[in-house]
Order: C-alpha cells, then sequence, then structure tokens
C-alpha cells in the first residue's frame, strides 16, 4: 500500500464472506487512553477490531489484513448490505469521542486519514457515496465519528460524498417524531434510497428519528435533532441529485 503503516496485528477477524469491498468505514475509538483502546482492539477477549488505527499524531497502524474481515460495524445496514463487516475496511480514528465532549481532530490525523482514504478507494470499488460514518450504518446504536468529523474537509481532498448543507431556516418547517402521512413517507423514500436502512412506515417512528439523525450528525451537523427541517430535507435531496 502506498500509506506507511506499521503493523500491529489484531487476531480478531474471520474470513469475508459477502460481496466485494464496497464500503469504507469510519469510526472514533470513543476512549480516553487511546493506548487502552488499541489494546482493547488486539485484544481476543473483546471480540473487536478494524484495519487501521490513525494517531492524533497522524501516526497509522495496520491491525487486519484488507482481505480479511475485521470486527468494526457490528450490527447495522446500508442499502442492501447487512454483514457490512464483510463488505468493509474499518478505520478507527482515535478521539475520545461524545464521552469526552468530542473535541476536534487534530490536522495531523486528518491529514493522514485522508492520505490513507484515497490509498483504500484507489484499490476497491468503493464510490464516494459510500465512505460512510458508524453512526450511518448503524442509527440510534452508535454516534462515531461524531458531528464534529470534518466530512467538508474529506470531501474537498476527494474523499467521500458531500454537499453544502441548506443552512438552517424557519424552523416551522418540520417533519418531527408523531407526524405521518404522505411526506413522512416521502423522507423515509428519500433516505432509503441514499442506502440508509428504514422501514417504509408512513409514520415519523423512533427508527425515522434515529435515521434523520445520524444522518445530520454527517451531512448537515449544525443542528443534530431528529427533526426533519426544511434545512435537513433539502440537503438529502441535493445528496441525491448529486449521486452518479
Amino acid at each position: 500500500m502506498g500509506v506507511a503503516a506499521a503493523p500491529h496485528p489484531s487476531p480478531n477477524h474471520g474470513p469475508r464472506t459477502d460481496g466485494p469491498i464496497d464500503i469504507l468505514l469510519l469510526h472514533y475509538t470513543g476512549m480516553p487512553d487511546h493506548d487502552q483502546a488499541l489494546a482493547w482492539l488486539c485484544d481476543p477477549e473483546s471480540g473487536v477490531s478494524a484495519h487501521y488505527v490513525v494517531h492524533e499524531d497522524g501516526r497509522v497502524l495496520s491491525l487486519v489484513p484488507e482481505d480479511r474481515r475485521a470486527w468494526h460495524a457490528g450490527r447495522g445496514q446500508w442499502a442492501d448490505v447487512s454483514d457490512v463487516n464483510s463488505r468493509s475496511i474499518g478505520i478507527e480514528i482515535a478521539n475520545i469521542g461524545h464521552p469526552g465532549g468530542l473535541p476536534d481532530y487534530a490536522d495531523a490525523q486528518v491529514d493522514a486519514l485522508i492520505a490513507l482514504c484515497h490509498d483504500i478507494v484507489g484499490r476497491h470499488p468503493i464510490p464516494p457515496h459510500r465512505v460512510l460514518a458508524h453512526s450511518d450504518v448503524a442509527p440510534g446504536r452508535k454516534l462515531d465519528p461524531g458531528e464534529k468529523f470534518p466530512w467538508a474537509r474529506l470531501a474537498a481532498a476527494g474523499v467521500g460524498h458531500w454537499v453544502a448543507p441548506k443552512p438552517l431556516a424557519d424552523a416551522s418547517e418540520v417533519l418531527r417524531p408523531g407526524d405521518d402521512g404522505a411526506p413522512t413517507l416521502a423522507l423515509q423514500q428519500m433516505l432509503a434510497l441514499y442506502g440508509y436502512g428504514i422501514e417504509i412506515t408512513g409514520a415519523f417512528d423512533r427508527q425515522t428519528e434515529a435515521v434523520v439523525t445520524a444522518f445530520q450528525r454527517h451531512f448537515r451537523p449544525a443542528r443534530v435533532d431528529g427533526v426533519a427541517d426544511h434545512s435537513t430535507i433539502e440537503t438529502l435531496r441535493r445528496l441525491l441529485e448529486a449521486l452518479p
């Protein structure tokens, strides 16, 4: 590979069982001690791992070979993929995450991550709109890498799918929990078309709120509240229009 990644093998992996590698999934470690997080990813008792870890100073570690199924995604869904681990490469980014106030990602870390992502997508059929957050494939269960992750900076460097979010507008134009009918049905259909795992019910239920929150966390982070306001819906529409 083109990026210098130091080997730090984890035993937590297995054979891939489903389709090509066509998802790149980004996480934060979510632990205050980065060495402890690395140890956890390499502990046979933990049952978790990732292919790579990117430290705050830009060091990249390789834990699991890319042709193996690392155990990073857990239960999740994207489009027609339910075994996300088999179809993805997982990168853990050293950051304490929401439990520690979600500090900014370091510049050296983001630069190294961009280089690593370029290297990976150059060798696998991973389209930009399948460079995803853990929270995208597991709404309501996972928050990482969080609303402060610099997706726009990655996209400017040619990594991932992004459009400028529609600015926040009048809060009266919203779909919220408890709503139902054609507008909610259309919102669910749009989210599903983009790739989110959502049941089309026509009711703004708990799962819809979780998916809207995950969408905002990635694509409209100015306000993450699970309410589908005009800004959220218009940003989603722009993303759909920008798909290849």
